[in-house]
């Protein structure tokens, strides 16, 4: 018999690109030997335009000083890249432009790219052919970015000793991510770092909601900011934060007759505040202070006291503001939205696994995403003490959101790593360094060549759409086991 030759192996370049493409700011860097924060580059995923008529594209966007009544077009819609046109410039301006400090050569890197949840294959199939052909990158794996972040020390997060350095890199065993970006947020639960595709809940709120929601607030209650987008996310950003206890904060908030608001006026100046508004013809940021009630304050506002050098200051008075737009985060029936809060679609998310993994699940919840790092975010979800660079939640008496909705006899401990933002890149940096796990996941582009794009998307499908084995379903049968023998045990009293 004729011998067979066996297949060359595949050898891929030294230099890999993670870009996770996200529907605000793309986080990109290069993966290095020992990766740290410093090496993710953020850009801006938009077009803007001021109203000069100038165009901005991506990071260009660092450079421009007038930020009044500027417009915004986003490739990005509902989380799904559907403007390859828009997203084409950006790139371009990122990755080949010489002057960039993310300039490389596509046809000797090695690429691997994020995407959001149940991406229409149409749009997947737009994305393989992009990077293959227009880019011609040498290699690209294309995954859901919670996944990226199963390649964390996740123990140490949680408080163990941090792991030791070598080359193989294995995915925490079980993990549920949540992730609150811009245009939603979405609950991931991963078993070796693979999506459990029937159990993966999306939450139709972010932060584009949030910011839109304040516009409308500010716009009634103040000046017309419809068209201030960029000003509104700022100030967003800058002074709200997640009420701990809602009734309360409105009551001290409350803005009744006289004679009722003379209890709460002294309880609300911990919340209530003026934001000064920028000064673009005189290079002058926004920025938030204790709110003056004085009549100086109110006179410098009109302008009457302000001298021939005096700059006429601008401000907002904002109370309840602040923290009745993050609340629809975990309670967007304030909107007559028809959908549950952040901690009911997290038990939702648990509904779709056996219960033999909701102690592993419930035990191990990271959280990512920008609107985590808005004040008392975390602290609603659960109490929070501090441990080194990082925010860890473990069972305490207190019971707030998902404590309060998970069964009792399994524990619940969240954490949220020192840059929630850069934490999806970084993972996928973690993978990259692992040259074996990176061959299992890149298709080469040769390979592409040769199979065409309906292989490519099984292949993709395969490797991270958390299709289950016997292994895995043996595993869930073992846990599931073990949990049944631990509740009956302990409710006859045969474990302490």
């Amino acid at each position: 018999m004729p011998r067979v030759s066996k297949p060359a192996e595949r050898v891929l370049p030294e230099h890999s690109l993670v870009v996770d493409n996200g529907a605000y700011t793309i986080k990109a860097g290069f993966a290095r030997t020992h990766p740290s924060l410093e090496d993710c580059h953020i850009i801006p995923n938009c077009l803007a335009r001021d109203r000069g008529k100038r165009v901005w594209v991506g990071q260009q966007l660092f450079k421009c000083q007038d930020f009044g009544e500027i417009s915004f077009r986003r490739p990005v819609e509902k989380g799904f890249l559907v403007n390859w046109e828009a997203e084409k410039a950006i790139w371009d301006s990122a990755f080949l432009n010489e002057k960039s400090l993310l300039a490389c050569d596509p046809r000797s890197t090695n690429l691997l790219l994020t995407e959001a949840p149940n991406t229409p294959s149409i749009l997947q199939r737009n994305c393989d052919e992009v990077v293959f052909e227009e880019y011609e990158f040498a290699s690209y794996s294309r995954t859901l970015s919670s996944s990226l972040n199963a390649y964390h020390d996740i123990q140490y997060l949680y408080g163990a000793l941090p792991r030791e350095q070598s080359e193989s890199v294995s995915p925490a065993e079980c993990l549920l991510v949540i992730d609150s970006g811009f245009s939603h947020s979405t609950v991931t639960p991963l078993y070796k770092g693979k999506p459990i595709q029937q159990a993966i809940r999306r939450f139709d709120v972010g932060g584009k909601l949030l910011t839109n929601y304040l516009k409308e607030l500010v716009s009634i209650r103040h000046y017309n900011m419809l068209d201030e987008t960029h000003l509104m996310n700022e100030v967003k950003e800058a002074i709200c934060f997640v009420s701990q206890d809602f009734r309360r904060d409105m009551e001290k908030t409350w803005k009744g007759a006289t004679s009722s608001r003379k209890n709460t006026v002294n309880g609300a100046n911990d919340i209530v505040i003026d934001y000064v508004l920028p000064d673009y013809n005189a290079h002058k940021s926004g920025f938030m202070r204790p709110h003056d009630p004085s009549l100086t304050a109110k006179m410098r506002k009109m302008g009457s006291l302000a001298g021939a050098g005096d700059a006429i200051e601008d401000y907002m008075t904002l109370g309840n503001e602040r923290f009745t737009v993050p609340e629809l985060l975990f309670c967007p029936t304030d909107v007559g939205m028809k959908q549950e809060g952040l901690a009911s679609t997290v038990m939702q998310s648990m509904s779709g696994l056996p219960p033999g993994l909701w102690p592993a699940m419930l035990a191990n919840i990271l959280v990512v995403g920008g609107n985590s790092n808005l004040d008392g975010f975390m602290a609603r979800l659960y109490f929070i003490p501090q441990l080194c660079q990082y925010t860890f939640i473990k069972l305490d008496d207190r019971e707030t959101e998902i404590r309060q909705l998970a069964p009792s006899e399994c524990q619940v401990r969240i954490a949220r790593g020192s840059d929630p933002i850069k934490s999806t890149w970084l993972g996928g940096v973690h993978l990259a360094n692992d040259r074996a796990a990176l061959k299992r996941i890149q298709v080469t582009r040769q390979e592409y060549q040769e199979h065409g794009s309906p292989w490519l998307a099984k292949v993709f499908a395969g490797h991270m759409q958390g299709h289950f084995d016997t292994s895995i379903l043996f595993a869930f049968q073992k846990s599931a086991f073990i949990a049944i023998i631990y509740v009956l045990g302990k409710a006859f009293f045969l474990i302490d």
